[in-house]
Formats: C-alpha cells, sequence, structure tokens
C-alpha cells in the first residue's frame, strides 16, 4: 500500500471534481486507513508552489460530503507544465527552471508514492508528460488520472466524468430561459454551450431537452406548444453550415411558431470569427495551452448578430449555461462512474500501474489504465450516431 498520495484537480470545472476527490478519500480510507492524503490547491499551480491541504481524520469522516458539491474543493487552475515561459510569468518557477523539474523534485520532498489527477485532456497531457519525466529521471512514484471534461473529447475514453450531467443541466438552463420567447413576438434565442472543436456537449444538452419537451404535455392550441418550446437548429464544430440556409429555415419558424431557438457550440464558426477579428487587426487572447478564450470571442452574440439581420427577428436574446451546467454537483450516472473509476484508480495506484482510467473505446470499452502515449486531446464528436442523427430527425432540421 502506497504511505502517501496527493490528489489535484485541473483545467475547467466539470460536474464530478468534488465528488472524485471525495471517493479517493472514501476509498482509501477504507482499505489503506494509514495512507497518507494530501491535496495541491489550484491544481499544478499548487504542485509547483508546494502549497496543499491535509486530509485530517475530520475531512476523512466528513468526505461523503462532498458528494453534494460541484466545483473542486481544491480549486482549479490552467498551468502546463513544458510550457516554461507561462510558469516563469505567473512566478510558478524562477528563470532557467525546469516546471517538470519542480514538481518532480517537490513530489520526492514531500514524500508522494502516486499522484492522482483529476482533469480533461490538457490536464492528462500534462500528467503524461509529467510521468514521462518522473519514469526517465528515476523518481519512484506512480501517476494515475481520471479523465474529466464537460466535452467528452479524450481519446480513448468512452465517457469523460461530468459530461452527462453538464448536458442534463444545460437542458433544464434552457427550460426556463425558452420561455422568454413568450416576452417579445417574433424572437429569436441563441443558447451557446460549451464545446471548443468538440459538439457532443451541445448535441447532448439538445437531446436532454428534447426528451424533455416530449414528455410535456402542453395546452390545447393555447399559445404554448411544442412549437414554442422546441428546438429549430443545432450547430456544432464539426458540420458546416451555410448561414443564408439557416436563416431561411429560422425564417420560416419564427413565422410559423413567433419565435425561434438554437442551440450552437461555442467552437462553432470560431475559426472564422477569428480569422476575420486578426485580420482587423484585434488581438484574440490564448490561454497557457494556446487555446484562444472563446468567451472573448464571442461567438454565439456573432451569430445573433447576423441571425437577427438576416432573418428580421425583432429581438434576439443570447445566453450561455456553461458556468450553470459545468458547476453542477453529478447525476446519478455521473456518480457511478465515478465511483467505478475511482475505485479502479486506487487498485492501479497499489499494483504501481500507471495511467488514464477510462472506457477503452480501442480495448472493447474495458474499464482500464489506459497507458499515458495512447491519450490524445480533441477528439471530435461522430454527428453520424444513432441519437443525434434522430434527434435532428425529430427536430426537422435540414442540411444547411
Amino acid at each position: 500500500m502506497p504511505k502517501k498520495v496527493a490528489l489535484l484537480t485541473a483545467g475547467g470545472l466539470a460536474p464530478c471534481l468534488s465528488t472524485a476527490v471525495g471517493g479517493f478519500i472514501q476509498r482509501y480510507s477504507e482499505i489503506s486507513p494509514k495512507t497518507e492524503i494530501i491535496g495541491f490547491t489550484n491544481g499544478y499551480d499548487g504542485l509547483l508552489r508546494k502549497n496543499f491541504l491535509k486530509v485530517t481524520p475530520k475531512v476523512r469522516s466528513t468526505a461523503h460530503l462532498l458528494h453534494d458539491f460541484g466545483g473542486s474543493p481544491l480549486g482549479n487552475s490552467r498551468v502546463k507544465l513544458s510550457n516554461v515561459k507561462d510558469c516563469v510569468k505567473k512566478g510558478l518557477v524562477k528563470e532557467g527552471e525546469d516546471p517538470l523539474h519542480v514538481a518532480a523534485e517537490n513530489l520526492k520532498t514531500l514524500g508522494i508514492e502516486v499522484l492522482h489527477t483529476i482533469g480533461g485532456d490538457d490536464t492528462s497531457l500534462t500528467a503524461a508528460e509529467l510521468a514521462k519525466y518522473l519514469h526517465t529521471n528515476g523518481y519512484d512514484l506512480t501517476v494515475i488520472g481520471l479523465p474529466k471534461t464537460v466535452d467528452n473529447d479524450v481519446t480513448p475514453i468512452a465517457q469523460t466524468l461530468g459530461a452527462l450531467t453538464a448536458a442534463e443541466q444545460g437542458a433544464r438552463f434552457f427550460l426556463n430561459v425558452v420561455a422568454e420567447t413568450s416576452a417579445n413576438p417574433n424572437m429569436l434565442i441563441v443558447h451557446e454551450v460549451m464545446g471548443r472543436n468538440c459538439g457532443y456537449l451541445t448535441a447532448r444538452t439538445a437531446y436532454e431537452y428534447n426528451e424533455m419537451i416530449k414528455k410535456t404535455e402542453f395546452p390545447d392550441n393555447f399559445g404554448i406548444s411544442s412549437g414554442t418550446y422546441g428546438i429549430d437548429a443545432v450547430l456544432i464544430p464539426e458540420v458546416d453550415y451555410d448561414l443564408d440556409k439557416l436563416s431561411d429555415h429560422l425564417k420560416a419558424r419564427i413565422k410559423k411558431n413567433d419565435c425561434a431557438k438554437i442551440f450552437i457550440s461555442e467552437g462553432a464558426g470560431a475559426s472564422g470569427i477569428v480569422k476575420e477579428l486578426e485580420s482587423k487587426g484585434l488581438e484574440v487572447p490564448r490561454d497557457a495551452f494556446g487555446h484562444v478564450k472563446l468567451d472573448k470571442v464571442n461567438v454565439g452574440q456573432w451569430h445573433a448578430d447576423v441571425l437577427l439581420a438576416k432573418t428580421k427577428a425583432e429581438k434576439v436574446l443570447v445566453q450561455k449555461s456553461g458556468y450553470f451546467s459545468r458547476a453542477a454537483r453529478p447525476n446519478k450516472e455521473d456518480l457511478m462512474l465515478i465511483k467505478s473509476m475511482v475505485d479502479l484508480a486506487v487498485e492501479m495506484a497499489v499494483k504501481g500501474v500507471p495511467g488514464i482510467v477510462g472506457h477503452d473505446e480501442e480495448r472493447n470499452n474495458v474499464l482500464r489504465a489506459i497507458e499515458f502515449d495512447r491519450i490524445k486531446g480533441g477528439k471530435p464528436f461522430n454527428p453520424e450516431i444513432s441519437w443525434y442523427k434522430t434527434l435532428l430527425k425529430e427536430i426537422g432540421q435540414p442540411k444547411f
């Protein structure tokens, strides 16, 4: 059994972080109560600064309460250990220091035998870089990660933690927002959903929302109907679309229902918008991993402005469900998924087997510790998947 383990959560939030942290504390307390546990604060930031929280007996006895919370009790950050310039800029290391070496030495000094990372593709790839550095340089330490991301875009993992809950919460968010169509005639609502390069969350949120509408009983021919509440279009990065054809479709829906509603990924059409902004000499900010900060690009608002002019809608409203959905507590499906992954991660820790725990799509979807060199980010959503094709058919979305 490991004598001392460390946990960290990193990247954006997802509805699984608090539960995963609580789950690790509970599982180690069950099978190895003498194992010391610490949690680095603010992800790799805390690892480099050697800032951490101790898991005390009191924390162990109340760890089950973490399942009732979203967010992370440890805090997150976006730090890439191989991005030396950014680490120096943030004051995490000194000029001339290698962040990977600093991280390795901090782990060694603290006596950490197992490091559990909980994060998305960037966090997992950084964990892979750290694991490789530790192995290459003779550090006796095992890195085992859990895959969390609302985008569900990590290869070869079938289902990442938090994505199912985020979709459900995004649907619940829009179930209230959609009533705003009754506030103005000829109204267009743009629901922007998180998803940089992958349309999974937008597609799944639309699917969950459509399932809610299908189960809703509407008053007979009295202003409110499945038409006024239903989705009119779903736009994702994986599928190109023509704005004029989309506008014609929305104009027809507005004429029929006095409103139109679209679900759009924050990354849909983003590359074209970024090029347009940069061609005007405007600087588009990026994070430590080189990703465009999409909240500064405002894909939803850009489309709203264009579609307002093209459809002649009387008013357009842009609503973003991202922060609402990603900070939620996990639903039952995610709780079960988290539990199974945490248990296997602890088992692998005892055996000294490194990797990212997940259902391996390339190995018959078996839950296992997937080798770090097989982990890749940016897995696209498959628009040909049956449930998504059924959704588009049910909402009557043509090819744009």
